[in-house]
């Protein structure tokens, strides 16, 4: 596994499967103009890798040219293909033979179909080492291609990710593990502690507790954890600025999670918002909130027994018990509703065996 930037990339091709293809398009491109002199046109910046190797292959005369498109911002295609380099001028009446790295929707090449009809080359032909073909859309023949791929995002041997990986010898392919992001709602003494634990052994999650976050780097005094303590000493609430940039810090640390269980955050609609915003950034999301739900009696009686274990005052007495139920109720109400309003809310009774609530969380996340 490789890093480039924010993103994890996974083996994908050797430098043999490469060389393979290469000369696969390199061998029927010469069985076809072997008594003829084509211009190749290699398309920049991703395909001079390709381009290099294929010349290396081919072994009769031809020329080489280049031209330069633009369409990639980060992982995605802008749908806007900018000409950056014009097409040679000295083409009219030759055959010319685009190089191309890869194939996919066919809006680049549309836009190299469209630059070459203005010109007086007596053809041109189409010639990709990678061919994603089960999303290309054009109306344009491939005349060769060394090598069909699917449709998942690759870098290296010319190819990149925001600039970077072009100059690695193998392919890799974004690593795209289908992740679950859950926030865990309950009011204490529900089991969200106990059961969160189940959850990320059974689907291979990453529990984030908000307060074991904010100890930690008070704790080790991490730049945050000394930021936060500052709020806090002057009894200040903790922005949430700040308590997002450590959950970033806490996602970012675990690139190998399936996913995370958020505890404890988001407390307001607002922290709801910043979530969405950090995880959309990250090209994440949050796949379902789920509030374990207990009759308020049956807690109590719940706290009181942990209290005498614990020794935690706040599980000790009732009356600060209740305090803090109604502290609950009042900020997941509008949380509810927010995400309610995405389809994303979901209740499962908390009473029962642990097993048994363990079983009617996973029919929630199997459903997903």
């Amino acid at each position: 596994m490789i890093k480039l930037h924010d993103k994890y990339f996974k083996p994908f091709l050797s430098e043999d499967e490469i060389r393979i293809a290469v000369k696969r398009v390199a061998d029927a491109v010469a069985a076809d103009y072997k008594d003829k002199t084509p211009i190749f046109v290699g398309v920049l910046n991703g395909a001079f890798m390709f381009v290099s190797d294929f010349l290396k292959q081919y072994p009769y005369p031809c020329e080489v040219s280049f031209v330069k498109l633009g369409s990639y911002k980060g992982l995605t295609s802008t749908g806007i293909v900018e000409t950056l380099l014009e097409a040679p001028e000295n083409i009219e009446g030759r055959t010319v033979i685009i190089l191309e790295d890869i194939i996919d929707t066919g809006r680049t090449l549309q836009e190299l179909v469209h630059m070459f009809s203005h010109t007086n080359a007596k053809e041109f032909k189409i010639a990709s080492l990678f061919y994603k073909s089960e999303v290309y859309n054009g109306e344009y023949a491939i005349d060769y291609f060394g090598m069909e791929i699917p449709d998942k995002f690759i870098v290296g041997y010319g190819l990149d990710y925001k600039e970077q990986g072009r100059n690695l010898k193998e392919v890799y392919q974004l690593n795209q593990n289908h992740m679950i992001n859950l926030v865990l709602f309950g009011k204490p003494g529900a089991g969200k502690g106990t059961q969160a634990q189940f959850l990320k052994e059974k689907y291979g999650l990453r529990h984030i507790s908000t307060g074991d976050v904010f100890r930690h780097n008070i704790k080790e005094g991490t730049e945050l954890g000394k930021l936060a303590q500052s709020y806090i000493n002057k009894g200040d609430l903790v922005p949430d600025e700040v308590t997002i940039k450590m959950l970033q810090d806490e996602v970012e640390q675990h690139p190998e999670a399936r996913g995370f269980i958020f505890d404890g955050f988001p407390r307001t609609t607002a922290q709801a918002e910043a979530l969405d915003n950090f995880l959309e950034s990250k090209e994440m999301g949050i796949d379902a909130t789920i509030a374990l739900e207990a009759n308020d009696e049956i807690l109590i009686q719940r706290l009181l027994e942990r209290g005498k274990v614990s020794g935690r005052a706040d599980d000790q007495d009732e009356a600060k018990i209740r305090n803090r139920f109604d502290e609950y109720n009042e900020k997941t109400a509008p949380l509810k509703e927010y995400y309610e309003n995405q389809r994303k809310f979901h209740s499962v009774n908390g009473i029962g065996g642990i097993s048994e609530v363990t079983r009617r969380l996973g029919e929630v996340i199997d459903g997903l």
